[in-house]
């Protein structure tokens, strides 16, 4: 089992890094531009419709994959996909960018706990992305364009989670740190709520010919 999962850590580094890349150049326009004043403001509302939106993603593919690959019992199903996205995301969008802005010393920095902040938003968007997994489970593509968004939305949701932490601005040397963060809670988490997670459930063994990165 550890064999396979640092081999598909090690298979989906390279889109993780891309994803980290795209919210650092999204980073570079708004402080080169010079919109880090005005997007600083609103970037708690940005955070707001990514978070649920990730959440959303995580839900379907972790229920998905425990539908494709496990016992398929409902009470399961629910219990998986509700714990793989909110607990996963949580990790993923606002402890490991909070612990980075915590090392960086970022003025405003805040945990921002999607379920416990605003439980309206994020809760149903976990219901509603178990839903379409359990029911949709069969279908091509419910697992791969899910996995895809979710790693993006995640990187983004990690970045205006930084951004709500800036002052009025930011060294090159603190966006090399961040690039960093934006790679490790993407990399691990998502990977884990995607793939490990559903998977320890499996109704059969890890080196069998269950094929993981084709599924996704």
């Amino acid at each position: 089992m550890a064999k396979r999962i640092l081999e598909e850590l090690a298979r989906h580094a390279p889109f993780t890094g891309i994803g980290a890349l795209t919210g650092i150049i999204i980073m570079l326009a708004i402080t080169l531009g010079g919109f880090l004043p005005q997007v600083t403001p609103v970037s708690q509302n940005v955070f707001y419709v990514l978070h649920p939106t990730h959440v959303f993603l995580s839900a379907v593919v972790t229920t998905a994959m425990y539908m494709k690959y496990g016992k398929r019992k409902l009470w399961l199903a629910i219990l998986i996909g509700f714990t793989g996205s909110i607990g996963i995301a949580t990790l993923s969008d606002s402890a490991i960018p909070y612990l980075g802005e915590t090392l960086l010393g970022l003025p405003n920095r805040g945990i921002h706990v999607g379920f416990i902040e605003k439980p309206w938003l994020t809760n149903p968007a976990a219901a509603i992305g178990i839903v379409l997994g359990y029911y949709q489970w069969t279908a091509k593509s419910i697992t791969k364009f899910p996995h895809f968004g979710h790693v993006l939305i995640s990187t983004w949701a990690s970045l205006f989670h930084v951004i709500m932490a800036l002052g009025s601005s930011w060294s090159w040397l603190q966006m090399v740190i961040v690039l960093g963060f934006l790679f490790l809670s993407v990399w691990i988490p998502c990977c884990t709520s995607d793939i490990i997670y559903p998977l320890l459930f499996s109704r059969r063994r890890w080196d069998s010919d269950i094929l993981l990165t084709h599924d996704l």
